[in-house]
C-alpha cells in the first residue's frame, strides 16, 4: 500500500495555510517580530531552536540567502521561541478550523498522529523538529501538527532529490515557473535577482531542460517529472507499513478538509 499524492497535497494545504493567513503579520509582531517575512522564517524554523540563517538556508533551499539573513537571527532577538511556537498553533487553529465543518477532526487527529512514530526522521530535519514538538492537547491543533511534521518530511525528501540531481535553489525555482508549478512572480517572491536568476535558467539550459525563450522543453518536462517520481520514493521509503495503513485510514477525512479549506478561500495558492 502506497500513499497518493492527494494525502500529500492535503497535508501541505493544511499546514501551509498558516503562512498565508492574513493575520500572520499581526500574530506574528504581536510577540516582537518584524515584518512578513521575519514572521515566516522565524515561524516555519521555530521548531528547529533558533537555528542560524545559514541552517535554514540549508532547509528552506529555494529562497536567495539574502532573505533569510535579513530576517535571522535578528528574530531570535525579538521574540522568545515559546512565544513564537505559541503565536503559531493559535494562528493555526483560528485560520483552518473553518475548513474542518463536517469533518471528524478526532479520528483525523487520532490516524494522522498514530503514524508519526512510523516516519524514518534521517535526513529530515524539519520533519524531525516538528515531530519533537509537544503535541497540542486539541484536535485541531493535533492535526495541524502532524500535518506539518509530514508537509516538511515530503519537504526534506524532495530537497534531497533536488541536490542529488544538481539544481540549486535559483534552478530550482527557474524550473518551477517553466513546468507551470510556480507563479511568475516566483523570482521576486524568493528574493533571487535578475543575474542569480539568468544564471538559474543558464544552468537549466545547458541541461537542456529549458529553450532560449525559458520555456520548459521536452527533456525537462520529463525530468521534472522523474524529480517528483523519485520524491514520491525517497517519501515512501521512510515511512513503515504501519504507519501508511494509519495514513491511509484517514487520507479521505484529510483531503475532504483541504478541499474545503481550498474552497473556503483560505488557501490562496489554490492547491
Amino acid at each position: 500500500m502506497t500513499l497518493r499524492r492527494s494525502f500529500w497535497h492535503a497535508v501541505e494545504t493544511i499546514h501551509h495555510v498558516v503562512y498565508f493567513s492574513p493575520d500572520a503579520k499581526a500574530a506574528f509582531e504581536a510577540v516582537g517580530l518584524k515584518g512578513s517575512w521575519m514572521g515566516y522564517f522565524a515561524s516555519r524554523s521555530v521548531a528547529l531552536g533558533t537555528p542560524p540563517p545559514e541552517v535554514v538556508v540549508a532547509t528552506f533551499h529555494g529562497f536567495a540567502p539574502r532573505m533569510v539573513h535579513r530576517a535571522l537571527p535578528s528574530a531570535w532577538q525579538l521574540a522568545s521561541r515559546d512565544d513564537i511556537l505559541a503565536a503559531r498553533l493559535d494562528l493555526a487553529r483560528s485560520t483552518i478550523a473553518p475548513g474542518f465543518e463536517g469533518v471528524d477532526v478526532a479520528e483525523l487527529a487520532r490516524g494522522l498522529q498514530a503514524g508519526l512514530a512510523g516516519l524514518d526522521l534521517a535526513g529530515r530535519p524539519l520533519a524531525a523538529g516538528h515531530r519533537a514538538l509537544p503535541v497540542p492537547d486539541d484536535d485541531l491543533a493535533a492535526v495541524w501538527h502532524a500535518a506539518s511534521t509530514l508537509r516538511e518530511f515530503r519537504g526534506d525528501s524532495h530537497l534531497a532529490v533536488l541536490t542529488a540531481a544538481g539544481i540549486d535553489g535559483a534552478a530550482a525555482n527557474v524550473l518551477a515557473v517553466a513546468a507551470g508549478m510556480a507563479m511568475d512572480g516566483q523570482q521576486q517572491l524568493r528574493g533571487w535577482t535578475d543575474e542569480e536568476w539568468a544564471a538559474g535558467a543558464d544552468r537549466l539550459r545547458s541541461r537542456g531542460w529549458i529553450g532560449d525563450d525559458d520555456s520548459i522543453t521536452e527533456a525537462g518536462i520529463i525530468a521534472r517529472t522523474q524529480i517528483e517520481t523519485d520524491t514520491d520514493h525517497a517519501t515512501a521509503a521512510g515511512i513503515s507499513a504501519e504507519a501508511v495503513e494509519h495514513f491511509s485510514s484517514v487520507a479521505a477525512l484529510a483531503v475532504q478538509a483541504s478541499k474545503q479549506i481550498v474552497a473556503a478561500g483560505i488557501d490562496p495558492t489554490g492547491h
